[in-house]
């Protein structure tokens, strides 16, 4: 457990965590408005750039709802999914923005490989030149037993009203922080708390479940023009999925670590 600041501490050595629960990982990149990647010829060669490993595409029209002067506008957008064979990574990509998840993580090194290959693609087929913001996103599920136990498994600053006595009848209790890092431009926003059944607070990325689930959601990114550049993108990366495993190590105790199969 990091016992120390965890925004201007190291990060910690790595425990692998043979039963993690962690549910998926996102991180997406944000540039300024281009309208050819709604068409499909223009995005073409970005799909051959990425289809070894991304072979199936599934077009989504999304529609949002605009107030403006003329009242409520609703607008259509499509987005490319681009989903490996297993369906478990999917690369998106729409007129404003580019991203990478999974629900199979298996290591930082192996994420950001993954990720540097999308956005190279990116640059060399679309040249967004701009980016907006770029932000990595970390989502931790626990259910079962172990949420019964979380007073145990994570610090009592996070376990707040759920390692109460009377906690069997918390049906909700969620908790949002934000953390700007110290003598930077970077934000961490938590996201943490017990979750009733067949619900969540964001259907995008974590799916509602039959029973009473824990979260620990950790988002980090910088919201800053400045010029694309694949490899500057990939420093940034590095250093979020660093500073959110600081976070999360010092969130959880030895005990979730031996719990889901780690070794401290």
């Amino acid at each position: 457990m990091v016992s120390t600041n965890p925004l201007i501490a190291p990060p910690p050595k790595e425990v692998p965590l043979k039963k993690a629960p962690l549910v998926r990982v996102i991180a997406q990149v944000r540039f300024p408005l281009i309208t050819s990647i709604e068409n499909k010829s223009f995005i073409g060669a970005f799909q051959e750039a990425i289809r070894d490993k991304y072979p199936i595409l599934q077009p989504e029209q999304t529609r949002s709802f605009v107030l403006g002067s003329q009242g409520i506008m609703q607008t259509e957008q499509v987005t490319w999914r681009f989903v490996n064979a297993e369906g478990n990574w999917r690369v998106s990509l729409a007129p404003e923005f580019i991203a990478l998840e999974t629900t199979a993580y298996t290591s930082r090194s192996d994420f950001l490989a993954r990720l540097k290959d999308i956005l190279t693609a990116l640059n060399e087929q679309i040249k967004p030149n701009i980016v907006q913001r770029f932000g990595i996103r970390y989502i931790d599920r626990l259910v079962g037993q172990s949420v019964k136990d979380i007073s145990q498994l994570v610090r009592p600053e996070i376990a707040g009203v759920t390692a109460l006595d009377f906690a069997e009848h918390i049906d909700q209790s969620l908790t949002e922080s934000w953390f700007t890092i110290p003598e930077r431009e970077d934000l961490i926003i938590a996201r943490w708390g017990l979750v009733p059944p067949n619900t969540t607070f964001d259907p995008n990325a974590i799916e509602p479940v039959n029973e009473h689930s824990w979260i620990l959601d950790l988002d980090m990114s910088l919201t800053k023009q400045r010029d694309f550049n694949v490899d500057a993108l990939m420093i940034e990366g590095q250093g979020f999925a660093e500073k959110i495993y600081t976070f999360f190590r010092w969130a959880v105790t030895d005990d979730f670590l031996i719990y889901f199969g780690g070794e401290p």
